[in-house]
């Protein structure tokens, strides 16, 4: 029997990025039967926003595990968490959750590990950049974590909050973005995490200065690669 996906939703664009990834890899996993089934769950986007103006985090993992209970109920085998700051509260909401995460800040240190880089740069909301979601589990395998000056810090978070969650971003956006990216570059990162779950709208196609690494792509690989390995295994 297919595995079964559920995605915990926040941002609409984010996360509808993050199911229609899953919905491609999975249409390509070349045996039928072990095509994963997805649901998704959310619940208002604002809810979280005013929970994280608060930083109170015991509330947005009560969002999260709320979710991962519907998601349960509807059959889901494992659940996944396409935003990234929302990940500094994902230890507390696995308390009691009725099914296991994927942890995709995990998911993106192995990728920067295997990718052989010791410095890379993280762009995102302000709560993202300043915030520890990142920079804890990077430290703890030795990878040196640089973000942008102040300036291209508060540019980005605008652009986030004001056009990527709309799902829009104009070229001029995305320019100030990339021109964050070189910057990064120039200090010294061999690559970028793109912190933010919109990254596909921050910068125009084959236009960073910088290797990327995208965290949602590399949840819905794994993803994808979990459950087949499940369904293969029964």
């Amino acid at each position: 029997m297919p595995s079964h996906i559920g995605i915990v939703a926040l941002s609409p664009e984010g996360s509808s990025f993050c199911y229609r990834l899953i919905g491609r890899r999975a249409s390509q996993v070349d045996d039928p039967a072990l095509r994963p089934f997805i649901s998704l769950h959310n619940r208002p986007f604002s809810t979280y926003v005013e929970a994280l103006e608060r930083e109170d985090w015991e509330q947005i993992a009560a969002l999260l595990r709320d979710s991962a209970r519907v998601l349960a109920d509807a059959g889901a085998d494992f659940c996944v968490l396409p935003d990234n700051v929302a990940h500094h509260a994902l230890p507390i909401a696995e308390v009691d959750s009725p099914i296991p995460w994927l942890n995709m800040i995990s998911l993106v240190a192995e990728a920067i590990n295997q990718a052989g880089c010791e410095t890379v740069g993280l762009i995102g909301t302000r709560h993202v950049t300043y915030g520890s979601t990142y920079q804890t589990v990077l430290g703890l395998k030795g990878i040196h974590l640089k973000v942008p000056d102040k300036e291209h810090v508060e540019t980005i978070n605008r652009i986030i909050f004001s056009e990527a969650i709309y799902g829009r971003v104009r070229p001029e956006s995305q320019q100030l973005v990339t021109d964050a990216i070189k910057s990064l570059g120039d200090n010294g990162c061999e690559g970028v995490i793109l912190g933010c779950s919109e990254a596909s709208l921050l910068t125009a196609v084959g236009d960073t200065p910088l290797p990327v690494f995208d965290p949602v792509e590399l949840l819905a690989e794994a993803a994808i690669d979990r459950a087949v390995g499940e369904a293969s295994s029964v």
